[in-house]
């Protein structure tokens, strides 16, 4: 008996895992793919992801698009949208974004961590002509930007210094820090000024100025910035930089949070 309960034990493991697989897959990639293609990404055998695949999509975990394809399904939104409700910090950064984005007229997004990579949660457009390439659910090493260093600013330096060690890259642009003890340092220095400012390291001539949205223990969970021309923010550093501190801090001041 002991056997088989260890046996169930492994066999629903790897059917979690194997389930987050797909739908990590078919998030990161952001279009509809065959169980096939699916099985052949993420290095599992093709008669398991059919049966997989078959059975989220009764179950309305997938959809199908057509007869070869499968996409997120209608359950996922729900959970999506009971978890968004429950979220009153991502509900008032949301609303300080959409001011703050009315106020400078520059686009204005709300990001948090992902394991290694700082991820886009939210975005309002400026009114002008400039335009960035990342969009809501856009992944970015954390070493690239502003935000990614806030987001592991708060923690104790040996954890930090793991972390950068681990995930720190290269970024397109060539400019991004990937020493690991200097971006250990950088990170609490810009966490206890509660402004971080990234000028063309992972996109060239383009400004992020970032400020760290805390929870209740003090720890950074989601950050507030505007990106805009990198020539804009130099001439307007202290300006954009006092903006997006004092967002931040309404964002806090709001949920009850203090702005010390």
């Amino acid at each position: 008996m002991v056997r088989n309960a260890s046996a169930t034990t492994r066999s629903r493991t790897s059917g979690v895992d194997r389930t987050l697989q797909i739908l990590d897959m078919l998030s990161a990639r952001g279009t509809p793919s065959s169980a096939y293609d699916i099985a052949k990404t993420i290095g599992a055998p093709v008669s398991t992801i059919y049966a997989l695949v078959d059975d989220l999509a009764a179950r309305g975990m997938l959809s199908k698009p057509d007869d070869k394809r499968v996409w997120l399904g209608p359950r996922l939104m729900r959970y999506g949208l009971a978890y968004e409700s429950g979220m009153d910090l991502l509900t008032e950064a949301k609303h300080e974004m959409n001011r703050l984005a009315r106020r400078l007229g520059e686009t204005i997004q709300v990001c948090y961590r992902d394991e290694g990579d700082m991820v886009v949660a939210a975005m309002a457009d400026g009114d002008g002509h400039f335009r960035i390439s990342s969009d809501v659910g856009a992944r970015v090493p954390l070493n690239w930007t502003a935000s990614g260093r806030l987001l592991l600013g708060h923690l104790p330096e040996d954890e930090r210094l793991a972390i950068f060690r681990k995930i720190a890259q290269p970024s397109h642009t060539g400019l991004a820090e990937t020493d690991p003890e200097r971006l250990c340092e950088h990170a609490a220095r810009d966490f206890r000024a509660r402004l971080a400012v990234q000028l063309g390291a992972s996109d060239f001539a383009v400004a992020c100025i970032a400020a760290p949205i805390r929870d209740a223990s003090g720890a950074c969970v989601l950050t507030i910035s505007i990106v805009l021309a990198e020539p804009k923010a130099r001439a307007n550093l202290d300006r954009y930089g006092r903006a997006v501190q004092e967002a931040a801090s309404a964002v806090e001041q709001a949920l009850g949070r203090s702005a010390a």
